[in-house]
């Protein structure tokens, strides 16, 4: 970092009146803080790293004070860097602020083979951080267990489940499915069947692994009760709304069975309650009944949500979520992306698989296609129905898709509902100089509905350019802030 980029950066702090998922600020002209580790460790378990800023409070508005000893202090915050596991490596840069001398230290990302970067006097479970907008959470027991696993190359999916039995699997499908394997590798032939089940890995040393307990299993959630689909109808734009009667859900069931089993059930659950439209074609008069969502991007959003999800002990007691609200369809599958994949690289990199003997599985048992070609599916089915972008979302600890429809009723009120005053885009910009939460602009304003204000006027603007927000990585956040771009 330069002195000009310092100097830019801390007028961004002061501006926005907050630190943000890559800064963090401290105030430095009485002394060194003792205690810097859990930023230390957050900001190098991320893929972004992040800046410390030394010589702002953040009690005074982000005044600039100073640093109390340039020399010393580089000193004290490298000794700190060198009690962390690994070593961190930090880069400091100094600049004339006004008054006062400030200081950045700039925390570069570990590799992911090497994370999580923590607190050696800690130790790995309680001196592991996270950072989560701008603070640092400790690191949860399966978020350490991820970085482990990918590490050292666990499948969970292949582990043998010690409850189940042999004679349990469904004995067709199993058959049928090494028969179509024999044909593929006619080598298979050549073996003993307890060797084909271990190749394979349906057992190992006669014990059912997962990945057939979920492909072949008569019952798999007799084994594991969580490791299904909860489904729910809501009658509103958030858990919670209810209808006139007092009901929380128009319709509620608990999927279970098979990954294909469970899939089925899911687009049958998904066909019950979404909505049709008929389209007449203007020339030829032929009558077309379209569904609410694309059946083909929800069948690809379910699977991949029941082959890719975590199986390990840390989410087992986690099912996946199929929630259908007026405006849009939400798939909540445990366990973040896996490895080295980000949101940005979906449907275009080649991604490393968390369940690839139970990916095999399925995809002989389903119409699953293990091609990388489930995103890309996606997205192409949705702008054939004209519907937006489908949004994909890496979360804490789990991973979401979110199919939006037109939400005709709603948009049609949404978009004729005049707002106060009839704001322009620039009344929008000049009143978010400050950062704004969506319920801050539609008070001010006088429109009714939030989904309003980010349909007319946020959205258009962020697209653009010419607003942005205060924690980008999570745009859905209840910490969401919008500002204008000078």
């Amino acid at each position: 970092m330069l002195p000009e980029e310092l100097t830019e950066l801390a007028k961004s702090i002061q501006k926005l009146q907050a630190e943000a998922q890559t800064t963090e600020v401290k105030a430095t002209h009485g002394g060194c803080p003792p205690r810097l580790y859990d930023t230390l460790s957050s900001f190098s378990n991320q893929d972004s790293g992040g800046i410390l800023v030394f010589g702002l409070d953040e009690n005074k508005n982000f005044e600039a004070v100073g640093v109390y000893d340039l020399q010393d202090l580089q000193k004290k915050v490298t000794e700190q860097c060198n009690q962390m596991e690994p070593p961190v490596r930090a880069v400091f840069t100094f600049a004339e602020y006004g008054a006062a001398t400030i200081c950045s230290a700039e925390i570069p990302a570990i590799d992911l083979t090497e994370r999580p970067c923590y607190y050696k006097g800690a130790g790995k479970i309680k001196g592991s951080y996270v950072r989560v907008g701008d603070a640092d959470l400790p690191m949860t027991d399966y978020e350490i267990y991820s970085y482990e696993s990918y590490r050292k190359h666990l499948h969970d999916d292949e582990r043998p489940v010690s409850r189940a039995a042999m004679d349990l699997l469904n004995r067709d499908k199993l058959e049928e499915y090494i028969r179509m394997k024999k044909i593929e590798r006619p080598q298979f032939s050549l073996m003993e069947r307890s060797q084909i089940e271990e190749m394979l890995n349906i057992s190992r040393s006669g014990v059912p692994t997962l990945a057939a307990v979920m492909n072949f299993y008569l019952y798999p959630q007799g084994l594991f009760p969580q490791l299904g689909i909860t489904a729910i109808v809501v009658p509103g734009l958030e858990i919670g709304d209810v209808e006139e009667g007092g009901a929380r859900f128009i319709d509620n069931k608990r999927i279970e069975g098979t990954i294909s089993d469970m899939a089925e059930e899911a687009l049958i659950f998904c066909r019950r309650n979404m909505k049709q439209k008929t389209i007449i074609d203007p020339d030829t008069g032929k009558r077309r009944d379209l569904t609410e969502y694309p059946i083909n991007a929800i069948r690809e959003a379910v699977l991949n949500a029941l082959i890719h999800r975590d199986y390990s002990v840390h989410t087992e007691g986690t099912p996946i979520q199929l929630n259908l609200f007026q405006n849009r369809l939400e798939i909540h599958s445990p366990g973040n992306l896996y490895g080295r994949m980000t949101v940005e690289q979906l449907g275009i990199a080649r991604p490393d698989l968390r369940n690839p003997a139970l990916a095999i599985m399925a995809e002989g048992l389903t119409e699953a296609e293990n091609r990388y070609s489930g995103i890309p599916t996606i997205r192409r089915e949705m702008k054939m129905w004209g519907l937006p972008e489908p949004v994909f979302q890496n979360r804490r600890n789990e991973f979401v898709v979110i199919l939006y429809n037109k939400g005709e009723k709603e948009e049609s009120i949404a978009l004729t509902q005049p707002a106060i005053g009839n704001p322009t885009m620039q009344d929008v910009l000049e009143f978010c100089s400050t950062p704004r939460t969506k319920g801050e602009i539609a008070k001010f304003f006088g429109v009714k509905t939030k989904y309003y204000v980010m349909h007319r006027y946020v959205n258009p603007l962020l697209e653009e350019g010419r607003l942005a927000m205060t924690i980008p990585e999570k745009p859905q956040s209840k910490l969401q802030r919008y500002y204008s771009v000078r």
